[in-house]
Formats: structure tokens, sequence, C-alpha cells
């Protein structure tokens, strides 16, 4: 929205203004601040919404998160069949506002005449996946703004199938949030009302307890092991969020008893004030693992982020000391746990997929054991979709990742599931101290087998409006002049997936379709089996760049990665 004074106008002398919504307004002075919350409406991309708390259309609020089920609403009711028969499953987290955000949201859908099954308790998001797929939802929202600071918060739409929307999905919900011109005064109905004409299902313990026995039946333990207590000592983190009971009843059915829980980060914290950021992807995040760890003398140490899709693993080096693993490493530790325990019949259908920005050691693990791989771009929304598709192939899933610390072991879940991971990763520390090794000897093992690949990620932030203006600047130079040589690397391939082309250099330059889905991404091929990705992030005011190395040797890959950082700093610092 161009004119923003409009706009802030509009909601200053709204009469009804939600009055901690109104305060907060009346205590913005500066105009920068306000344009900021009042320049353009939040954005719904192809995970729903994210963004800060507060009043205006460019903040996460009751009003906009009314305008989002509006439409949500009205794009259900064209596209989908029997719709308030099977009504809609809504969770949420532990983040300031995520249960008001749920029943604002039953609010909306009830005026519909749209039943809610809204969890009566906060739940991470892979089990409000599972529930769609369980009740047969035609939808499902999650409040919840993942690992972001505590002044965010989010609105994640689900499909039928329990996956993120798809693209196209999302293109039409935000065609039909957009009709709506008045976040102000979109229809809702009170919650006794709700509840009177029985459109409001609180959900007890009837998900959870199938969700934890499909839990149980991907296990690669035989019944006796099942039933034994296991030698290993765990610590866990949920980092102040929801993943606590789930994975401690996970745990406790394959009978890991030994558990540790970090107790200062194990009651729900909007503020997760132990720590900087509640990310396992971030170190810091494990610092009072890490010291329950050296008084316990843990194998492995377990993080979840507050909505429990993303997790965290550290275990002992050589040296004895905790490393956190990245997200490449742990995906490829289980996909080789994994395939190493199928059976061989099912390995011969069996697809894994990954993103283009996440490590190529598990196509080599996957190649392996004769397994395909399959990319897909950025985002775990993409691999949901790819799950879906093999209900018509009769492909067979085996196992998705992406460098994020997101994965999926079994599709009873269509979207990153910590609780899955984290189960899943204890088994596969005790499979391989039985073995008398480490997971860090097990991941040296895999490097010995198939080259010493490293990645990398550094990323920038710009917030705000003229934040936003500087990553789509860079964006623009990158495909203006293209780059030919990254830190004496040359250039094999440019992949422009907003393009959707794939420039192959050489003596005789070609151009090929790249069969994924729009987006704003280029990637660079390089020589040596190297690649480096730039990529705008979806969900928050940042542009990223991952890179990929492969070389004979750990000191090899490690000198490479930082030259091509190094180079890629230079060029973006540049622009």
């Amino acid at each position: 929205m161009d004119n923003w004074k409009t706009a802030y106008e509009k909601w200053r002398t709204f009469q009804h203004l939600e009055p901690s919504l109104k305060k907060e307004l009346e205590d913005i002075k500066d105009n920068k601040s306000l344009e900021d919350a009042f320049y353009k409406e939040l954005t719904f991309g192809t995970g729903g919404m994210r963004g800060l708390l507060g009043p205006g259309i460019n903040r996460m609020n009751i009003y906009t998160v009314r305008k989002a089920v509006n439409g949500l609403v009205n794009y259900l009711k064209v596209n989908c069949v029997n719709v308030r028969d099977r009504g809609v499953v809504v969770s949420y987290d532990s983040r300031y506002m995520s249960k008001e955000f749920a029943l604002e949201t039953a609010k909306v859908l009830g005026d519909f005449g749209i039943k809610a099954h809204v969890f009566n308790t906060l739940h991470p998001t892979p089990v409000l996946s599972f529930a769609v797929r369980y009740l047969g939802a035609v939808a499902g929202v999650m409040i919840t703004a993942s690992h972001n600071p505590p002044e965010y918060n989010g609105f994640k739409v689900y499909n039928e199938d329990g996956g993120q929307i798809t693209p196209e999905e999302a293109s039409d919900i935000t065609a039909a949030i957009q009709k709506a011109d008045d976040e102000l005064t979109i229809p809702y109905m009170e919650e006794s009302e709700l509840k009177e004409r029985e459109l409001l299902s609180w959900i007890g313990s009837e998900i959870d307890n199938a969700y934890l026995e499909c839990l149980e039946q991907i296990s690669n333990l035989n019944a006796d092991e099942r039933n034994q207590d296991k030698e290993l000592q765990i610590v866990f983190t949920p980092l102040h969020g929801t993943a606590y009971d789930l994975v401690m009843k996970g745990l406790q059915q394959l009978n890991f008893n030994q558990v540790e829980v970090v107790k200062a980060q194990a009651e729900p914290d909007p503020e997760f004030s132990t720590v900087e950021s509640p990310n396992p992807e971030e170190h810091q995040a494990f610092s009072m693992a890490i010291e329950l760890g050296k008084q316990s003398g843990a194998d492995i140490l377990i993080g979840t982020d507050p909505d429990a899709d993303r997790l965290g693993v550290a275990v002992r080096n050589d040296a004895g000391e905790y490393n956190v693993l990245t997200g490449n490493q742990l995906g490829s530790l289980l996909l080789d746990y994994i395939l190493s325990h199928s059976e061989q019949a099912l390995l011969a259908n069996g697809r894994m997929i990954k993103t283009i920005v996440t490590s190529e050691l598990g196509r080599k693990i996957a190649d392996y054991y004769g397994v395909k791989t399959i990319d897909t771009l950025t985002g775990f929304k993409f691999i949901g979709e790819k799950i879906r598709q093999f209900d018509a192939t009769g492909e067979t899933f085996v196992f998705g990742y992406e460098e994020s610390y997101g994965y999926l072991i079994s599709s009873f879940a269509r979207d990153k599931d910590a609780v899955q991971a984290a189960v899943h990763a204890s088994e596969m520390a005790y499979f391989w101290k039985k073995q008398g090794k480490t997971l860090h000897a097990a991941l040296d093992e895999l490097y010995e087998r198939h080259g010493y690949y490293l990645e990398g990620m550094s990323s920038l932030t710009f917030k705000g409006k003229e934040g936003s203006e500087k990553i789509a600047a860079i964006m623009k130079t990158i495909r203006k002049e293209p780059l030919t040589e990254i830190a004496g690397l040359q250039v094999q391939q440019i992949e422009d997936y907003d393009s959707g082309e794939r420039t192959i250099l050489g003596s005789e330059q070609s151009i090929e379709q790249i069969d994924l889905p729009q987006e704003n991404v280029v990637k660079y091929k390089l020589e040596k089996d190297s690649w480096v990705c730039l990529r705008p992030s979806g969900t928050e005011p940042k542009i990223k760049c991952y890179f990929g190395v492969c070389g004979s040797s750990k000191q090899e890959s490690d000198g490479r990665l930082a030259a091509l950082k190094t180079h890629m700093d230079e060029v973006i610092d540049q622009i």
C-alpha cells in the first residue's frame, strides 16, 4: 500500500479497536515505525504469514489473523468438499498471543458454520499435520513463528493432506484474503456461541495416543530390543517449546529411560529467556544441555525448536567435547541408518527427498543403497507435496530432509518432525554405541566412504521496507551480472529458479528448463563438486548464501569452503 497514512488513520479512528492494540498504537511516536507497520499488508506466502506482533496491517494481531482465516475459508469453500462437516484443525505453540490467535481462528471459522478442532494445550507443528490426516479435516492452522525471536508470531496453513500449502494453493488463498478490504470488520462468532452450536471441539489425548502408536511402529528395533532398558544417556531440551511431552513419551515407549531434561528450558516460555535464540541451529542454544551432558556423561544431546519441527543434536568428538552436528550431518547419518536397516525390496522403489541447498552427501548415500534422490526447492512444503504425489505414482518415501534441521522419517506426518527425529536419532546413537562407536565416528565413516562433503551458510538481515529493497537489489544484480568464477573455481552451470532456466557454460553455451516451481533463487554449480546458492528467506528479513564442497580430506574441504564464503561476502558487500 503506497499511502500508509490512510491505513493508519483507519486504525487510529476505529472506535472498537482492541484496547491493548489501541494503546500500543498510541505509544508509537515516530513516523518510520508507523510506516513500517502500515506500508503494506503482512505477506501471506507459501507457508502462511509470519511477522512482528503489534498494531498495523503489516503486523500479527487479531485483525490480520481474522482476515487470513476469512480468506482461507473462502478458498476452502470453492476448492474442497464437505468443508463444514470435516472442519479445520487448529494448534498453537508457546508464543505470546498463540492461544488467543488459535481461538480467533475458531471464531471466524464458526461464523461460517465450520467446526474448529482446537488442541486443548500447546502442541508441536508435526502433530497438527498428523491430526489433519487422522481426523480427515479439510485444513489445518498452526499458530507459530517457529524459532523466530519472541516478538514474532505466525499463521501457518496446512492442506487436507497434512502438508504445508503449495505455492499454487497459497496464491489462491492470498487472492481470497485480499478480497476482504477491511480487516477490522471481519465477522466472527463469540466463544460462548461456538460452544452452544457445537462448532468448537477441544482435542484431548486421542490424537497424541494415535501419533505415539505410529511413532513406535517406525522403530528399527526388534520387539525384544524395544522391551529392554537401553544403556544410552540422553540429555533433552525442548527450548521452552512444545516438544516435552511427546518426545519423552516417544523415548519411554522404546525404553530409553536414562533421559535428563534441561529443567530451566523444559517449561514453555514466550520470552525464551535462557537462550539468545530458540533455534537448535544456533550452537549457543545447546549451552545448558552441554553443561548437563558433561555432568551426566551423556551419549547424545537433543534439542527441539519451540514448535518442534526442527531438531538439533550434539555428540562427543574425538577430543571428548560435545560437537553440535549440522543439519546436513545429522540428516546424512539418519539416512544411512534408515537405509541400512531397510529391506532391499522396499529400497528398489524407494525415494529420498532433499532440497537444492541440502548436502550432496545425501545423494551419494542414497546411490550407495540403490535409492533414487529427488531434489525440491527449499522448504518442506515441497517435500510434502512430493510425498503426496507418490500416492499416485506408487513410489515409496524412505526419508526427507533439509539442511535447516528438518527431517521426516515416516509420512504419517507431512511436515518436518522433530519428535520423530529425536526418537530416531536416539535409537541410532544406541545402535552405534552397541558397535562401540559414537555418532561422530559413524559420520567419519560416511566421509571416508563417500567424500568429505562440507556445507555452510551465511546470511545478512535487512529489516523493514528499506531492507526488502536491498535484498531485491542484490538478487537483481546477481542476475544481471552473473559470476563466471568463484574463489578460483569455474562456474559450470547457473540455475535461475525464477526464470526456470539452467545455463550450461562452456565452449558451446546451452540452456535447459528446470522442472521445479518458480522461486527467487540463483544457484551456481562449480567445478570440483562445489556450489553456491543465493536465496532470500521466505520467513525472515534475510538473504541467505549457501555453500557446498567436496574434497579428499577435511582440511581440503575446510579451505575450499572458507574461500567460497570469503569471495561471496565480498561480492554481496560490493553490491
